[in-house]
């Protein structure tokens, strides 16, 4: 008897069974038997990700799986198929063929027999194999993989191999089933989202513990992946850092190429720190937010308590059945409560809700599906509320209607953003409720983001991200770190230079 194998980095990471995708190929079956649209005797073939290399530079660039195929198979390399027999509820890999001198530069030629282990599948052929052993199935259609991804607004990777054309193919059926069973986290997959939580959690604390004014903002993003990568395993990160501080942290998308985490942290600044890692392809989204020096100002504390708030009033009221698109308005409003608490604002809330100056001051919605990708799959399937068309609400990656076991992030903010503010300004429904000379004070703020993870529970929600959140609680933690001698190496660098 073949026993299940395990996926896991070292005794001190997570052990996750292989089961973990037989789950999910079996709750794949079981729902496209239940359509009566789908023929029975229809086998679904995925086409995992391909090798990725432009030409041939003698570098091997790493590989990550296709997500869909990752959920159905947990193939680790590049290039295979995989099909699934919906009659048997069978599972076949095919891998490529590899060339003797592949053990000479990149190790040990697996056999077929070791992939059966490895991936828990029924059976396992090479590639070129694929066409003989989909005819010997005689399917009535081969189900493939076609479908608009309304987060990215790009299509899935439908499977192509040479000889398809001669089966009936339909690549319309698969993806809606697929993406809503991807919506909807299984006990397994919630133990590695839990996992790359806690990694994540931990590594932004030492961040936090490890921030002194005059380091760069890339070295405090070294530190979280060295964190992740050391004590987690976490390769990968679910994303592009962005470690924002000062008037970056009014840049939603800051880390990117153009603007590298490059600048250097100053006393004062606030810090917006949006990092997850990543581990087995499943992510975190955490967004830490603290002052550089360990010191609220009350400025600073405002607007970090005016998004606490938000944070926690969402946190408290999801639940099945609520709106998302609630939730969002319900963030809006707190925030814009306490703007006119302290002064920021004017007027009558209600009115500023219908004019949607919520979205001046947070022009993102409030959180995402979260799963193998970082803004996972399922937001606006055929069956979901509609994106609305206005302000904020626009923004949101999902409206749907929440329900037991998703997870997703919640991740209200208030940014100072010159284009939005001028574009206030020159709105006379949204600039009667500023305050201008207080909001001016507020120019180089930046921003604060307070970013959690949670799943949905039949009564609630259950926080995965385990940080210090309150201004107390921070202060406290970054005290901490402050004991602790931090050497800075461009000084020592510097000096050898000399």
């Amino acid at each position: 008897m073949v026993h299940p194998s395990t996926f896991e980095l070292g005794p001190h990471t997570l052990k996750i069974p292989r089961t973990l995708h037989k789950i999910n190929r079996n709750r794949l079956v079981e729902r496209l038997r239940s359509d009566n649209n789908i023929p029975e005797r229809s086998i679904i073939v995925l086409q995992g990700g391909k090798t990725l290399n432009n030409y041939d530079t003698d570098t091997e660039p790493v590989f990550r799986q296709e997500s869909y195929f990752h959920w159905t198979f947990g193939v680790g390399e590049p290039d295979y198929y995989g099909a699934i027999d919906l009659t048997t509820g069978r599972s076949y890999l095919f891998a490529p063929k590899l060339p003797d001198s592949y053990s000479i530069w990149m190790g040990k030629l697996y056999t077929l027999n070791d992939h059966l282990n490895r991936y828990n599948v029924d059976a396992v052929y090479y590639t070129e194999q694929i066409c003989q052993v989909l005819s010997g199935l005689k399917p009535q259609v081969l189900l493939t993989l076609k479908g608009l991804n309304t987060d990215s607004n790009l299509e899935t990777f439908e499977a192509q191999f040479d000889g398809i054309d001669k089966f009936k193919i339909n690549n319309s059926l698969l993806h809606p089933h697929m993406a809503e069973l991807r919506v909807f986290k299984t006990p397994q997959e919630l133990d590695v989202i839990r996992y790359t939580n806690k990694i994540s959690s931990d590594a932004h604390v030492e961040v936090m513990k490890s921030i002194r004014p005059g380091m760069t903002e890339y070295q405090l993003e070294s530190i979280f992946l060295h964190h992740c990568y050391f004590n987690g395993g976490a390769r990968h990160v679910s994303y592009t850092c962005i470690c924002a501080s000062g008037t970056n942290g009014g840049v939603l998308h800051y880390g990117h190429a153009a603007a590298p985490n490059s600048k250097t942290v100053h006393d004062g600044d606030m810090c917006s720190f949006d990092m997850g890692c990543e581990y087995y392809r499943y992510s975190s989204d955490i967004t830490c937010s603290f002052p550089a020096n360990g010191i609220f100002t009350p400025d600073q504390r405002i607007i970090y308590e005016a998004v606490l708030k938000a944070n926690r009033t969402v946190m408290n009221a999801v639940k099945p059945g609520v709106s998302w698109r609630d939730m969002h308005l319900l963030a809006e409003k707190t925030q814009l409560e306490q703007m006119l608490k302290h002064g920021l604002l004017q007027g009558d809330i209600d009115e500023m809700m219908k004019a949607r100056l919520g979205y001046i001051f947070m022009p993102h919605g409030l959180g995402h599906l979260l799963g193998i990708d970082v803004h996972d799959v399922g937001g606006y399937l055929f069956q979901c509320p509609p994106r609305s068309t206005e302000p904020g609400l626009r923004q949101l990656r999902t409206a749907r209607i929440l329900e037991k076991d998703m997870v997703l992030t919640i991740e209200p903010g208030i940014y100072f953003v010159d284009a939005l503010l001028e574009q206030a300004r020159n709105d006379p429904e949204l600039s009667k409720f500023i305050v201008w000379p207080v909001i001016d004070r507020f120019r180089s703020f930046g921003g604060v983001r307070i970013e959690d993870d949670v799943v949905i529970t039949a009564d609630g929600c259950e926080l995965l991200t385990k940080v210090p959140r309150t201004v107390d609680e921070i202060e406290a933690i970054m005290a901490e770190g402050r004991k602790r001698e931090i050497e800075f190496p461009q000084k020592t660098l510097l000096a050898n230079y000399k």
